[in-house]
């Protein structure tokens, strides 16, 4: 009939969580989701790795009282391998890549398909938004969300606009471009994200920012799991640059140049002033600028609470050299 209005149904997605010892968390995670409230079809695929608690239990008991939910085993635990099995057991052609302690914005899955359908992007993310409870944990995330911290990656800066991007946080996938270069790379166990929406926009799909989708991120509440993190991520980095050289950027390359700089110069500059040799007690000039480089960043980044403010320096130390030190060191060669 002239003048009536069709109404559009929202297509059905599939929202893929691997989880381990998530027993504190995954009901809460679950219950995020499911309370979007959004309009079409929707089902939650848990991938349950070996864990110690009772996260598999607490996953049974949500799967059986909700036929949306869908649980499947991930033996090796890791995450990627997780993701490739959740999303082979899902239903839907959209896929909703969320994480264990995923906070999402309100109406993030109903703007992330929104923005599928406008962009005919293959994969659309949004803004980390790390966010800090204690003092320790603000002055990381205030690092995370300063191109001071982390080298500008855009989807820590609320700034960046919408547009195309190298990747996104999480993501939000179709189905068929996933199959299409073969899903995540289960040999990659940190920078898996990155690695995958590399292949993506090698194959000539099309990778979204839109500042709209927000994913609030706890960091870690410790100094020693901070550097164990950065380590870690350092160290798989350069196995991403390994296996594409042409990813190579300034940005992954100066946490190593700082380590460098900064070990090189301490040393050489201690030993010349041992010696009295002052072109070598000049290389003291390189840890100087780094400590330079800290006091600058502290002082500058804006709304950051004074008792955070005061861990800045150290945090952003460890940040920067457990990254870079885990990028020198890399991954055992095998064979």
């Amino acid at each position: 009939m002239p003048g009536k209005l069709i109404a559009v149904i929202p297509e059905p997605v599939s929202v893929v969580m691997p989880v381990r010892n998530e027993e504190p968390h995954l009901e809460a995670a679950v219950g995020r989701v499911l309370a979007q409230g959004y309009g079409g079809e929707l089902e939650v695929v848990i991938a349950v790795g070996p864990s110690s608690d009772r996260t598999r239990e607490i996953a049974d008991s949500l799967a059986a009282t909700d036929d949306r939910i869908v649980v499947v085993d991930n033996p090796t635990g890791f995450t990627p391998a997780g993701l490739n099995l959740a999303i082979e057991a899902a239903s839907h052609e959209i896929i909703v890549r969320v994480d264990g302690h995923a906070e999402l914005c309100p109406g993030y899955i109903t703007t992330a398909v929104e923005t599928l359908r406008a962009t005919g992007a293959a994969n659309v993310g949004g803004l980390m938004d790390a966010q800090g409870r204690t003092p320790f944990e603000q002055a990381v995330a205030a690092a995370y969300n300063s191109h001071l911290g982390l080298g500008g990656g855009g989807f820590h800066l609320a700034a960046t606009p919408a547009g195309p991007a190298d990747t996104v946080f999480l993501g939000v996938f179709r189905r068929d471009a996933l199959k299409e270069v073969g899903g995540f790379d289960e040999s990659l166990h940190r920078a898996q994200d990155w690695e995958l929406n590399y292949r993506l926009r090698r194959a000539g799909h099309l990778v979204w920012f839109t500042p709209e989708l927000r994913v609030v991120y706890r960091p870690r509440s410790s100094l020693r799991a901070l550097a164990k993190q950065f380590h870690l991520t350092g160290r798989w980095r350069r196995e991403v640059i390994r296996r594409h050289p042409d990813t190579a950027s300034r940005r992954y390359l100066a946490p190593p140049a700082a380590v460098l700089g900064t070990g090189v110069g301490l040393g050489a500059g201690m030993t010349g002033m041992w010696l009295r040799r002052p072109w070598l007690a000049a290389m003291l000039v390189f840890p100087v600028l780094y400590l330079g480089f800290l006091v600058f960043a502290t002082l500058t980044m804006r709304d950051v609470p004074a008792a955070a403010r005061l861990r800045l320096p150290v945090v952003l130390a460890t940040m920067h050299l457990a990254w870079g030190t885990g990028f020198l060191r890399g991954l055992p060669r095998r064979g």
